[in-house]
């Protein structure tokens, strides 16, 4: 078979990405996939679809001021960088100085759309993170960004110099004196074994999380022992299975302890295997409890401030999942689903239908949780509630004493409402200053109102999303070896690169920076390939040189 230019080993966004980037650029490309065609586009089809901008014209138009220098102190800030962590801090200053101009200008002609209203995610409790909004909402979700790249690879100019194949599984990276010059591995499809060769290979592969055994494995030290039981909102291929096909070959692998899990994880209603979980955006008037009925603390626990925090508090409970209760009006106005899969307007474009959820709240969504998730209760008291949680762990964990101490005491809370000199309360103030939150949270008030009922209660478990660390990359995106040296012919991008450097985010996300960051750094590594005269003889490049 012909040598192409490169070879792209993964079909999710930064492969999708660095091969459109390759034949904008003339270069031949063959992509393999281990998934399926179905699959193409990997987890990228499953995301909410924000991406992290700087200084861009939606901040600008919502009267916010951004710049360079300000996300890097927060990014910093947030990530906790090691004195061992350089790579992944140059990267950090790279990515939020070029971000809005490479990613944002770089999909802008592609038509990709945002909501016009920025997000605040991730704004820090103890440590600084976003000290202004910076999420900006693909309007189609995370589906119509990987989607639009997708039509744009497929239709593209120079689509004869692609070749895509699926359930190829890359076994072995192929070596000719010290360069790295092709793969090796199993069609999946037939049995067969396939050679290719290439002038370059990028790996674009994803990370651990599809797997709870490699998640366990390389648990956080600062989380204790990990969960008896975790849900995966990745995709089972991401196993890390490419990482050991690089190792074996010298390649650097750092911070795999280093990952984006969720707090408020349920178990997938239409779910493809026993682990398959969903991430609920939770209800933030919801009284969030220990698998006794307790209070969860010190820290209030309040989605949008600081996601790992979350996650190590219910990790440090006895048993490491959590209840959060609340009643039917609270949860149909806050509750929400992150990921492309629940938000029905979002993914397919329904401007009306979006506006509605937003002002009125998504009793359709509440509905089908409650209808076909497991992991959601519902009673009219809550002594009846009670029972219904202890039948659902098939234990009598939850005391209804301890319960309702917990409900009267967080009522009693939201009964001062905003004059409350409470860390929770003073937390929720914080949210409604911006008007993007304002609109998802309910009026305050009691969860024992007559009005709001009837009680729901939702089982959460620790759910598994991104892996941000991984093969360590150069600014280049060029692979790293043992010693730190670059392994000639090997580059690596997206999830399986640690979002860059092997590890970009240090212990925290500021959120939407794992989408941008496939993109920035596949942009990266095929300017940094072009840059270095990578040219198959034969290849278009190859014929204008």
């Amino acid at each position: 078979m012909d040598k192409k230019d490169i070879l792209i080993i993964g079909g999710g966004l930064a492969g999708v990405t660095a091969a459109v980037e390759a034949l904008d650029n003339g270069l031949s490309v063959r992509l393999l996939d281990r998934g399926k065609a179905e699959r193409f586009g990997g987890l990228a089809n499953w995301a909410f679809g924000g991406i992290f901008y700087v200084d861009s014209p939606f901040q600008r138009k919502n009267g916010f001021q951004d710049s360079p220098e300000l996300a890097f102190n927060d990014w910093c800030s947030a990530a906790e960088f090691g004195p061992e962590d350089h790579l992944p801090k140059k990267w950090a200053e790279q990515f939020v100085s070029r971000t809005t101009a490479e990613v944002y200008e770089w999909l802008k002609p592609r038509n990709i759309k945002y909501i016009p209203s920025v997000q605040w995610a991730e704004r820090g409790i103890a440590k600084q993170g976003n000290s202004v909004p910076r999420f900006h909402l693909v309007w189609g979700s995370g589906k119509q960004l990987v989607q639009t790249l997708i039509r744009n690879l497929r239709e593209h100019p120079m689509s004869h110099l692609l070749d895509i194949h699926f359930e190829h599984k890359v076994e072995d990276l192929q070596t000719t004196n010290d360069q790295i010059t092709g793969v090796s591995g199993t069609d999946l499809s037939t049995g067969k074994v396939f050679l290719y060769e290439a002038a370059v290979t990028v790996l674009a592969a994803g990370g651990i999380t599809g797997s709870v055994e490699k998640v366990k494995e390389h648990w956080h030290p600062d989380f204790g022992t990990p969960p008896a039981h975790m849900l995966t909102g990745s995709h089972l291929v991401a196993d890390g299975q490419i990482h050991g096909v690089a190792s074996k070959a010298g390649a650097q692998i750092t911070h795999l302890q280093h990952q984006w899990n969720y707090a408020g994880g349920v178990h997938h209603p239409k779910g493809d295997h026993e682990f398959h979980g969903l991430s609920l955006v939770p209800p933030k008037t919801a009284v969030w409890v220990n698998y006794k009925g307790k209070t969860i603390g010190p820290n209030p626990m309040v989605t949008g401030f600081d996601t790992r925090n979350l996650v190590e508090q219910i990790s440090k409970q006895e048993k490491k999942y959590s209840w959060q209760v609340t009643n039917y009006k609270i949860a149909k106005k806050e509750l929400g689903v992150s990921g492309s899969t629940y938000n029905h307007a979002l993914r397919e474009m329904n401007k009306w239908g979006f506006a509605k959820t937003i002002l009125f709240g998504n009793k359709g969504l509440l509905n089908e949780m409650i209808e076909t998730c497991k992991d959601f209760v519902v009673a009219t008291n809550l002594d009846e509630l009670v029972v219904k949680m202890n039948a659902l762990t098939g234990t009598q964990d939850m005391d209804v004493n301890t319960l309702k101490k917990s409900i009267h005491q967080f009522d009693e809370m939201m009964l001062v409402g905003k004059d409350s000199q409470d860390p929770y309360i003073r937390m929720l103030e914080k949210l409604r200053e911006n008007k993007g939150d304002r609109f998802r949270l309910a009026n305050y008030g009691p969860i024992q109102n007559p009005g709001g009922m009837p009680f729901v209660a939702m089982r959460e478990f620790i759910l598994t999303r991104k892996s941000m660390g991984g093969l360590q990359t150069n600014l280049e995106s060029q692979v790293l070896d043992q010693e730190g040296k670059v392994m000639d012919g090997l580059y690596a991008v997206g999830e399986v690169a640690g979002f860059g450097g092997g590890g970009i985010h240090g212990k925290r996300a500021l959120e939407g920076t794992f989408l941008g960051n496939c993109i920035f750094n596949a942009r990266v590594a095929i300017q940094s390939i072009l840059g270095k005269g990578v040219k198959n003889e034969g290849s278009p490049v190859a014929q204008k040189a």
